[in-house]
């Protein structure tokens, strides 16, 4: 694959934003990240969600209109008009269990030396469990198939417990 406007998604800890950044870098594109549109900067983090307009009017002033880029995480329900500018998707799967440890470990290395509100990990660790859920209401992994399912571009699925650079490669090999 050459340099394109790809989207990449998957669960939260399945590793969207590592391979984004590694594609980006092999690319010499920008990488964005849909949570850095979605939340109004705060702390604690992702507090307020940004207004659906302002976060498109974002993204379409800082990257969309380049001719390649790399979107990590999910923007499906919201950010249509930017996946009408995307070549192609990736989308990660990982076994579930394996993603809540990597959820985990890099949780402990962001808090490492800072206040820490237990209850809101706790919030957050519910609703990443709830993604394999087919009953779950939020962002799901059922919910992501539909989606697919609706675009006109090519999906290359990949199980992220692979290594960073054979995700890597398989991409630029696709």
């Amino acid at each position: 694959m050459q340099r394109s406007r790809l989207h990449i998604l998957g669960a939260s800890g399945s590793g969207t934003t590592t391979l984004a950044r590694d594609l980006a870098d092999s690319w010499a594109v920008p990488h964005a990240d849909a949570d850095d549109y979605l939340w109004v900067p705060s702390t604690p983090p992702y507090v307020e969600m940004r207004p659906e307009n302002e976060r498109l009017a974002l993204m379409f002033d800082v990257f969309v209109p380049r001719d390649a880029w790399v979107l990590s995480g999910s923007v499906a329900g919201w950010g249509d008009r930017v996946i009408d500018h995307c070549d192609a998707v990736v989308f990660l799967t990982l076994d579930p269990e394996e993603r809540l440890r990597r959820l985990e470990a890099r949780e402990q290395l962001r808090r490492a030396g800072q206040e820490f509100d237990e209850a809101a990990w706790a919030r957050f660790l519910d609703w990443a469990r709830g993604y394999d859920d087919p009953s779950f209401e939020g962002r799901s992994r059922p919910g992501q198939e539909a989606w697919l399912r609706t675009l006109n571009v090519p999906v290359l699925r990949l199980d992220s417990g692979q290594t960073r650079e054979k995700l890597r490669d398989a991409v630029l090999d696709w």
